[in-house]
């Protein structure tokens, strides 16, 4: 069995420890076969990795990184759910992306692409997903990218 943790690993990437909800809520909650991963921002251990605005203190490609780490502190949900068998995805169906930008910055989307990549690469063309992405004036600890998303799994 192949596990999240490993198919990150290949990618040259680390699937970090699920981050501690700065709230009252889970990191994850499942309806049938849908499972519903909270928004995460682009943290690591309780620090915010990049704080501040896209289109001020961050570049398009940061904003990418941004995005990406956001993705990981969501498959190290998944994870948790699926009991890190990557062979219960099935794919993600729909993300939500949240940028913190600076006025005048409109490559919103682009941003969240760094999470959208990370997913369609793991889990191939069939997670290709719905997509909101959304220019903010802040977010949770002042992180530059939030994403949140709903994957199909199976038993």
């Amino acid at each position: 069995m192949t596990t999240i943790a490993q198919a990150v690993a290949e990618r040259g990437l680390t699937l970090p420890a699920i981050p501690q909800p700065r709230g009252s809520f889970m990191p994850w909650s499942r309806l049938g076969n849908q499972l519903f991963l909270a928004g995460q921002i682009c943290e690591r251990g309780g620090a915010v990795l990049y704080p501040g605005k896209v289109g001020a203190e961050f570049d398009l490609e940061t904003g990418k990184l941004a995005a990406q780490a956001c993705a990981l502190n969501l498959l190290a949900s998944l994870s948790d759910a699926v009991d890190g068998n990557i062979e219960r995805v099935v794919r993600c169906v729909r993300m939500n992306g949240f940028v913190n930008v600076a006025p005048g910055f409109h490559d919103v989307p682009l941003v969240i692409n760094g999470a959208s990549e990370l997913f369609i690469d793991l889990f191939g063309e069939a997670s290709r997903h719905a997509r909101t992405a959304i220019g903010v004036a802040t977010l949770p600890g002042n992180a530059a990218v939030e994403v949140e998303a709903i994957f199909e799994i199976r038993d």
